[in-house]
């Protein structure tokens, strides 16, 4: 289990691969986010993307499922505060694959209660050519090591 004081500004890494159907693409997008260019193909041709694509909310929950299948696995999480700076980079279409990337930016014990931390990360998710199709920073909350000592 990595504790909070096992966490370090500037580290990074890369991880998961989701794939990414059109079958989920239209599930997800018929339940939360019914516009046309997330819903039906030939409404999608004559959008401004030219072919459908998956939500950005959708995207946003694929990455967080690498997340939590990933470094939030190993780590004494005890949630998020929120996620500041939100940005769809580029459109996600069904055949692409994604995988995840995180840095620490930034790190900072709580003020109102020392037994956790305040661990604030970059994400993207990037595609299967390299291009970034969202970010986020995710303002996360680490337990801290329960007997105070640094590993």
């Amino acid at each position: 289990m990595r504790y909070y004081e096992d966490i370090e500004v500037g580290e990074t890494r890369e991880f998961g691969e989701y794939h990414v159907t059109k079958a989920e693409v239209l599930e997800f997008a018929e339940q939360y986010d019914p516009q046309p260019f997330h819903t039906d193909e030939e409404a999608a041709e004559e959008s401004a993307f030219g072919e459908l694509v998956a939500s950005g909310w959708h995207t946003a929950a694929m990455c967080m499922r690498m997340l939590v299948d990933g470094p939030i696995q190993d780590r004494a999480s005890m949630g998020a505060r929120g996620v500041d700076e939100l940005r769809w980079k580029q459109p996600v279409k069904p055949g692409d694959t994604l995988s995840v990337r995180t840095e620490i930016v930034d790190k900072r014990v709580s003020e109102s209660d020392p037994t956790r931390g305040y661990v604030d990360s970059k994400l993207e998710g990037i595609n299967q050519d390299g291009d970034v199709v969202i970010s986020w920073i995710g303002l996360g909350m680490i337990a801290r090591r329960p007997d105070g000592t640094e590993e």
